[in-house]
């Protein structure tokens, strides 16, 4: 079962669909474990990696949640404006939702997030303990590290340093610079047939410096005791592979860390056996659905 919902977030309508565990009965009163998750850049709740991961939790027996952040899809906000601070707060909105259902237990919510989602995830359950646990696909810890090695090279660099000087004189103007999705994020051809229908294309200029000082890295640490999982491929071609192993350096335990062969960046939208049995037997271990301690198991 897939029921629509809407919640709020600093004054805004947010748009969600929230998946019922399968199989549970209907006359079941306990409650159950919830698993937030979290689209990537500029996407909405309809890009294939979140529906799939969203469906195998709710198989996995949990409810799920997924959600156009505020400027997405079909959430109120001002168009393409994803500004990390802005998608923790919507996390937390989620989260406060959530824990008003009656079929949910309220201290049994993890998140997860992909990508860009993923850098929100981990800034957003090491900075409210409410959050039991966290999932990172492909996440980054450090915008400027990753922008540095997403743009390569003394010409690659070159050209984003001269969009940061641009975007940052017209800002001083008063102006606004969009910049398109690719200059920002690039992305092998081969790999864009994942980004949803309805995605934002051209983002303005805040999102740029949103990101290139957005820092998990800080506050990854603080997530501990409550289990954090770090999935990443070993050879990823969007968000560098190196960012899920220096967050995993600055997180406290338990942690665990999963570089995985033979996937790219949607590694849930890619059928690998290898990264479902990763997921449930993590989950199994620290985030069992049918625990009814009330607290993530360690």
């Amino acid at each position: 079962m897939e029921e629509a919902l809407r919640f709020d977030s600093a004054g805004l309508s947010l748009a969600g669909i929230l998946h019922h565990p399968e199989g549970r009965p209907a006359t079941d009163a306990s409650r159950c474990a919830a698993i937030i998750v979290l689209q990537g850049f500029g996407g909405n709740k309809g890009t294939n990696v979140i529906v799939e991961t969203a469906r195998l939790f709710a198989r996995m027996g949990y409810y799920a949640l997924r959600f156009d952040m505020r400027g997405c899809g079909e959430s109120e906000g001002e168009r393409g404006r994803v500004i990390c601070m802005e998608q923790v707060a919507d996390a937390r909105s989620a989260l406060d939702c959530l824990r008003q259902h009656p079929a949910i237990d309220p201290e049994r919510i993890a998140v997860m997030g992909h990508s860009f989602g993923a850098a929100v995830a981990l800034y957003s359950a090491g900075t409210d303990e409410r959050f039991a646990a966290c999932i990172s696909s492909g996440g980054w810890g450090d915008g400027e590290a990753k922008f540095r090695r997403q743009h390569a090279g003394a010409e690659a660099w070159g050209r984003f340093s001269a969009m940061l000087d641009k975007g940052r004189q017209m800002k001083a103007r008063g102006e606004t610079l969009m910049v398109p999705r690719f200059d920002i994020v690039p992305m092998p051809e081969h790999l864009r047939r994942n980004i949803a229908p309805g995605s934002i294309m051209s983002f303005p200029f805040d999102v740029v410096e949103s990101m290139f000082g957005f820092r998990a890295n800080d506050v990854v640490g603080r997530i501990a005791p409550r289990p954090l999982l770090l999935m990443h491929s070993a050879s990823d071609s969007v968000t560098p592979t190196e960012q899920s192993i220096e967050l995993f350096r600055h997180a406290g335990q338990p942690a665990d860390l999963y570089l995985l062969s033979g996937v790219d960046h949607y590694m849930f939208a890619e059928g690998n056996t290898q990264v479902f049995d990763v997921l449930e037997g993590w989950l199994a271990r620290h985030f069992p659905c049918g625990a009814q301690s009330g607290k993530a198991a360690s």
